[in-house]
């Protein structure tokens, strides 16, 4: 089992050795770094507060994907179907991935070729790394010719929403004004048929059970002064505070690296796992603005006017983590999170990889958590948004389902084997 901290923590000891297995042209370790490069990248772009971060993370582990299966296709290609057998695989795919950055993030260009120089430094010169180097390049233009305009830079704000008036209907929530990205919910998704493919079931009527009982859990557990939450639920609900795909990016590198997946699966596992978190999103997008509703901070607030005898208004009731200013339902975390262990457990053949890694949002007293499988990962991962105060458990099982069905339909449909 290999301790993984993957992210900004630790982004410099993740490459002080890149490519120590280069020697072995079936080694994984360029995908599994060009996986940290994507999200530094996303990172110093705009802080990785924009859905460009999960759609450039897809499209560089595509290229990587299509280059290596255009020298020995063990995979079905997905943007890029052209041949190149003698190319060198690692070179490729470094050239690939960096060539989808430099088309994304101009402006780190020059980083971006110090870090491809690393790669292509453990490659010896020849004929096949000048086939590689002209094999990633078209393989990254394939990958940015067909996301243009795919609906993913869009206005962060948006200017046309306005909250509704009955109880249910989502409310901003402090310290925000507004509804985050309305419209990526017609952004175009990667894997599938389109966002509302897996759209999830009308939410628990206000004045049921179902209801009543997820308030009150919420209202007790995910407090700010809370006396039933214990001390490893409120780690864990800022242990996992962090964006969903940037934690489970991190379970793939902490993975793949332990289990040592030769090129071939690396590229195919982290292509599909990137896919599943953009596609979650969409999906998941879509549902909260079809249901548009409250989060717990708005519920538990107005608790007088839900119609349901068993809910009691607390008008200073605050949530033990900040709310994120979008809707409730489903919990688009858990769905990336369910989303991601699916692939992993498919690519892998078994739920039961155990790992250990941090996280950039841990608390100091529990800097890095341990798992014995994907689903018991992907279960605290849910939990956490209760925990936090911020979501109903109805909608983090929803999320769950949804994430699910994402991850499912995606590698059952994308790059599967020859």
């Amino acid at each position: 089992m290999v301790l993984g901290l993957g992210g900004v923590a630790d982004a410099k000891s993740e490459k002080d050795n890149p490519g120590s297995t280069v020697s072995s042209q079936a080694s994984g370790d360029v995908v599994v770094d060009w996986s940290r490069i994507v999200f530094e990248a996303a990172l110093t772009d705009d802080g990785y507060v924009s859905f460009k971060g999960p759609r450039h993370q897809a499209m560089v582990h595509l290229a990587m994907h299509d280059a290596v299966n255009a020298i020995k296709p063990k995979f079905d290609q997905y943007a890029y179907f052209a041949r190149s057998s003698a190319a060198h695989p690692v070179a490729a795919a470094a050239k690939a991935a960096h060539d989808v950055l430099v088309a994304v993030y101009p402006a780190q260009q020059v980083k971006l070729d110090e870090e491809l120089a690393t790669w292509l430094e453990k490659v010896p010169n020849g004929n096949g790394k000048a086939r590689a180097l002209a094999l990633g390049a078209n393989a990254a233009a394939a990958i940015v010719a067909l996301r243009q305009d795919d609906g993913t830079d869009i206005d962060l704000v948006s200017p046309g929403y306005t909250p509704g008036r009955q109880p249910g209907d989502y409310q901003f929530v402090p310290p925000y004004d507004f509804a985050l990205a309305e419209d990526f919910r017609y952004a175009k998704p990667f894997g599938l048929r389109s966002a509302h493919q897996f759209r999830v079931p009308a939410p628990p009527a206000l004045t049921g059970r179902v209801y009543a009982t997820a308030y009150n859990e919420v209202k007790s557990v995910g407090a700010g002064n809370s006396t039933t939450r214990t001390t490893d639920q409120s780690r864990y609900a800022h242990w996992w505070y962090e964006s969903a795909e940037i934690g489970w990016a991190r379970a793939a590198r902490v993975t793949a690296t332990s289990e040592e997946l030769d090129l071939w699966r690396t590229a195919r596992m982290f292509a599909l796992v990137s896919m599943s978190f953009y596609d979650g999103y969409v999906a998941g997008w879509d549902s909260k603005y079809h249901w548009d509703t409250w989060r717990p901070h708005s519920a538990i607030r107005a608790g007088d006017t839900d119609g349901n005898p068993d809910t009691t208004k607390d008008a200073f009731w605050q949530s033990y983590l900040e709310n994120p200013p979008v809707q409730d339902y489903p919990s688009t975390h858990s769905a990336l999170g369910a989303g991601a262990a699916e692939v992993l457990k498919r690519s892998f053949g078994t739920d039961h990889v155990p790992f250990s890694m941090g996280s950039l949002t841990a608390l100091p007293a529990n800097p890095v958590r341990s798992f014995t499988s994907f689903t018991q990962a992907s279960d605290e991962n849910a939990d956490s948004r209760v925990k936090a105060g911020i979501h109903f458990r109805f909608a983090t099982e929803q999320g769950k389902t949804l994430g699910r069905n994402v991850g499912s339909y995606i590698v059952e449909h994308h790059l599967r084997g020859r």
